[in-house]
């Protein structure tokens, strides 16, 4: 049976981030995972994913953040392998984030009295972000769909079960951010593989980044 490609997008943005690749991919969803609003989000996160995709084997693609909820997603769902894609890399086990030290620290500053940040591209300056998609009408696509997120989402803790990457896992890898997962993805013994370029190049090269998925 060939496996569902189940591409996770960050929760910073929406499906359509990930919509250009899905469409090149022979069978692939897109979980919404817009919807997050109450802790524990990983445990709200996995619901999600779950009540989108269909029964049989998946592989996992998750982007940016969304590879925190990779180790319960393999625990709760028929996961047959993973493909990390310039995501964060959870460890063997204990415990995961989606923001530490400095990064915590900047957003915190960010957060409004209600505990909420504002969207994403309302972090950085206007041109780095539109320099990040590879046209004006993606751009426009791609932002509409950014929720506002509260900043508990950053600083909550996500369980990581020891066994989880016990199953075939890669990692792919896009900008120098990044660069470190890779490292560590490399000295678990993972295939690792390198397209250059920004952090959403998925939205620019789909048809190079749906072939590198289909190969790892």
């Amino acid at each position: 049976m060939a496996p569902t490609y189940v591409l996770l997008h960050s929760p910073l943005l929406g499906p359509a981030s990930w919509a250009p690749v899905a469409e090149r991919l022979p069978s692939a969803v897109v979980p919404d995972l817009r919807g997050l609003a109450a802790p524990p989000y990983w445990r709200e996160a996995v619901e999600t994913v779950a009540a989108q995709v269909p029964d049989g084997p998946l592989v996992l693609v998750p982007h940016s953040n969304a590879g925190v909820f990779t180790p319960l997603l393999c625990r709760a769902l028929e996961v047959s392998r993973c493909v990390f894609v310039d995501a964060l890399l959870p460890p063997a086990h204990g415990e995961a984030s989606a923001a530490q030290g400095e990064h915590l620290s900047f957003l915190r500053k960010l957060a409004d009295v209600d505990g909420l940040l504002p969207r994403w591209s309302e972090w950085w300056v206007g041109s780095d972000v539109a320099a990040l998609f590879p046209d004006r009408e993606t751009c426009e696509r791609v932002l509409a769909e950014q929720p506002r997120l509260p900043l508990a989402y950053f600083e909550e803790n996500v369980p990581v079960e020891a066994g989880w990457d016990g199953l075939p896992c890669a990692y792919l890898w896009y900008c120098e951010p990044y660069a470190e997962d890779a490292k560590r993805a490399a000295a678990r013994g993972w295939a690792v593989e390198r397209l250059p370029g920004n952090h959403l190049h998925h939205l620019s090269e789909p048809d190079a980044v749906a072939e590198k998925l289909l190969k790892m």
